[in-house]
């Protein structure tokens, strides 16, 4: 058979293959078991191939990568318009081609091991956090049930916990001292584990020259610079630094038409998690930059005082996506001056 692209439907055990020519004709459509997959690619050497960039791509990508095949990952948004009739698997599987045969279709490689490593434990990490969020806020509810309103602040509850379970006065019963107790240690687990996460990310990025390369930029520190890395990984799937930061959501977005350009705010696009610690890395620019005298700084408070520190630090978290962008592209060690 003529076939010039292959798509794959990915799922947990069965997968669609959608395999067409070079004028876009289905020449093959198909479902099979997840342990035939490989024996049927290798049938189609040199052929491309696509999937969404959904749970265990990256995976079947690097599989295909070491047989010799192009791998092409599509965002599913970018699939969906192109699903046809019914919703079903073929017609997924030959949504995936079509989208594929585009030709300004974005599509990203599958992430290495070392990659894939490093967004593993900022996952982790990420949900612990999460976690420990919500236990501190049904704690606090729990305790307005007994009349006990404590001020905001993480900090104000860690120290006055310990305190109301000791005091026998302040309305608590029995039973709640004991609940209390059990997620107050639940409460210190957490903070134990995501302590031991952040020891680990900065393990990793001292391990990294390209992340060492990346911690001499003002306001990028292990977080940041490993989570950089996880995303870029070479860099060379963006063709300069505005499309990086365009693909964190940190440039505007745009609602034009009949000649008039209207422009909002941040488009908010992409990786969040990336986005939110790039925001963080640039209040601690903005927060420091007085009398200092590299060109960041200095950039830094010319566009707060123009515009103000709110869209400063959006400003400087874009600059500083641009900057890790061409320091992991060109392999090249930071110049502050």
């Amino acid at each position: 058979m003529n076939v010039s692209l292959i798509a794959i439907d990915l799922a947990k055990n069965t997968f669609q293959v959608c395999g067409v020519n070079r004028q876009g004709k289905e020449v093959l459509n198909r479902p099979i078991s997840r342990k035939k997959l490989t024996a049927l690619i290798a049938q189609y050497p040199g052929i491309p191939i696509a999937m969404e960039a959904c749970s265990g791509s990256n995976y079947w990508g690097r599989t295909f990568q070491k047989n010799g095949h192009e791998v092409l990952l599509i965002p599913p948004p970018h699939v969906k318009p192109f699903v046809k009739g019914n919703k079903n698997d073929r017609n997924d599987a030959f949504a995936i081609s079509e989208a594929a045969r585009r030709p300004k279709m974005r599509v990203v490689a599958p992430r290495s091991l070392e990659q894939t490593d490093m967004i593993l434990l900022h996952r982790i990490r990420e949900r612990r956090v999460h976690a420990r969020t919500a236990l501190l806020n049904q704690m606090r509810g729990l305790l307005s049930e007994y009349g006990i309103v404590l001020p905001a602040g993480i900090a104000t509850l860690r120290n006055a916990l310990p305190l109301l379970l000791e005091d026998a006065e302040n309305g608590l019963t029995v039973a709640a001292r004991r609940y209390l107790q059990e997620l107050l240690d639940e409460w210190r687990d957490l903070d134990d584990r995501i302590h031991a996460d952040k020891h680990s990310i900065r393990a990793l990025a001292r391990e990294s020259p390209a992340a060492c390369r990346l911690m001499d930029v003002r306001g990028v520190g292990d977080m940041i610079a490993t989570a950089a890395l996880a995303k870029l990984g070479r860099g060379d799937q963006f063709k300069n630094g505005r499309q990086f930061s365009a693909c964190l959501g940190l440039v505007p977005r745009e609602h034009s038409s009949g000649g008039v350009q209207k422009l909002g705010g941040i488009s908010k696009r992409g990786d969040d998690y990336l986005r939110r610690m790039l925001i963080q890395g640039a209040w601690a620019v903005i927060r420091y930059a007085e009398g200092r005298q590299d060109r960041l700084s200095r950039w830094a408070l010319q566009v707060k005082e123009r515009r103000g520190k709110h869209k400063a630090v959006i400003a400087v978290a874009n600059k500083l996506a641009r900057i890790i962008w061409a320091l992991v592209r060109h392999e090249t060690a930071y110049c502050p001056a």
